[in-house]
């Protein structure tokens, strides 16, 4: 296992020609990192503020958490364009990302309304099994991006849950169930998750 998340889009041509976009545009791999923070961010606040009983809001917040993880696929994919890949960027890389998996599901857990402590634990087992694949890393293994809830996992399925709940809002028959069971999904494949990379991990260094 390389030290790259395999991701199948990125081997599209459509992929390979935005990243070649991006590269040739001058929009360096950093930015498009904090771009991706920037629509985490904004699709947490929406989530924690905004659904009520409408639809757009949930909308809204599925198209920028895609977004988000767009992003986290042609910051790599740039860098590699520009010949730009650093030790810096993977600064830009992996702190965004954790405050980023945070937004979305804390804000989630406040969408959720009687279930907001899901959200918070939900986050902190995400941000949980991002520190097990970096701690690995920093022993010498491999980097280990093996799920059942990784994040490229939960992000689409918090997208899906808003997707969801726009249809239901629409219909006239919220349930914040829904998302209750959404966030106990992620949280129980995070912390599975987590278990199987420690596993992993533990195996390598032996």
């Amino acid at each position: 296992m390389g030290q790259r998340r395999p991701v199948g889009a990125r081997e599209l041509g459509a992929s390979r020609a935005i990243a070649h976009w991006l590269a040739t545009r001058g929009i360096g791999a950093n930015a498009i990192s904090l771009a991706g923070l920037g629509f985490a961010l904004l699709a947490g606040a929406i989530l924690a503020f905004g659904p009520d009983r409408a639809a757009w809001p949930w909308l809204a917040a599925a198209v920028l958490v895609e977004l988000r993880l767009a992003c986290n696929m042609f910051d790599g994919m740039v860098a590699l364009e520009r010949g730009a890949a650093s030790k810096l960027g993977e600064l830009y890389n992996e702190i965004p990302d954790r405050v980023a998996d945070a937004a979305v599901l804390i804000g989630l857990g406040y969408a959720a309304e009687g279930a907001i402590w899901l959200g918070y634990v939900a986050a902190l087992l995400a941000v949980f099994t991002a520190y097990v694949r970096v701690f690995g890393v920093s022993l010498g293994a491999p980097a280990d991006f093996r799920g059942p809830m990784a994040k490229p996992t939960r992000m689409h399925l918090v997208a899906l849950t808003a997707l969801i709940c726009a249809g239901t809002n629409l219909a006239g028959s919220h349930d914040d169930r829904i998302v209750t069971l959404a966030l106990a999904v992620i949280a129980l494949g995070a912390l599975v998750t987590a278990l199987r990379r420690i596993m992993r991990l533990a195996d390598s260094i032996r």
